[in-house]
């Protein structure tokens, strides 16, 4: 007498597989918010009032160069004076400091330095000289739409992600 093996069903098999591509992302997932922890200061957690992906934000911020990152013969502190720097400022304007008169005095962009956006796969809005997100500065794009109206975030100085400087960035709407 011949023995078959017994097979299994198709849906038991798609079960599986989808069980452990859970328990995989679950892991990357869990790996990722470590690594958003280690970043809080720099990069404001979404809010749970936020319920849906912001359309259009309109945000106003403080770029804080050093020598060599920006064509400007006016900046010359180094990088590590102008991380002290923008920490600083920073903390100063979550404290409640003018933000405007903070971005007047000490920017290395254009006062008033408000720019507006519209988020990815969004037509701008010519009419309000709105920006799409994918021109500007990767971080800068990503603290701006992760704030909340009045809240306050930096984008950190990266070679990749923000080669400009250091960016605190307020939203405004």
């Amino acid at each position: 007498m011949i023995q078959h093996k017994k097979e299994f069903p198709m849906k038991r098999v798609l079960f599986i597989i989808l069980l452990i591509t859970f328990f995989i992302m679950s892991g990357c997932k869990k790996k990722d918010e470590g690594a958003a922890e280690k970043s809080a200061v720099e990069k404001p957690a979404k809010s749970a009032l936020i319920t849906e992906e912001l359309v259009h934000v309109e945000v106003q911020h403080i770029l804080i160069s050093f020598q060599g990152a920006i064509p400007d013969e006016n900046v010359t502190r180094t990088e590590a004076e102008a991380e002290i720097l923008a920490k600083e400022l920073l903390a100063r304007a979550k404290s409640g400091e003018d933000f405007d008169a903070l971005v007047k005095e000490y920017t290395d962009d254009q006062h008033p330095g408000i720019y507006r956006m519209s988020n990815f796969g969004i037509p701008p809005d010519a009419a309000s000289q709105e920006f799409p997100r994918e021109r500007m500065v990767k971080t800068f794009g990503d603290v701006s739409f992760a704030l909340n109206v009045n809240e306050i975030g930096m984008a950190p100085y990266d070679p990749a992600a923000s080669k400009y400087g250091w960016h605190i960035i307020k939203r405004l709407k």
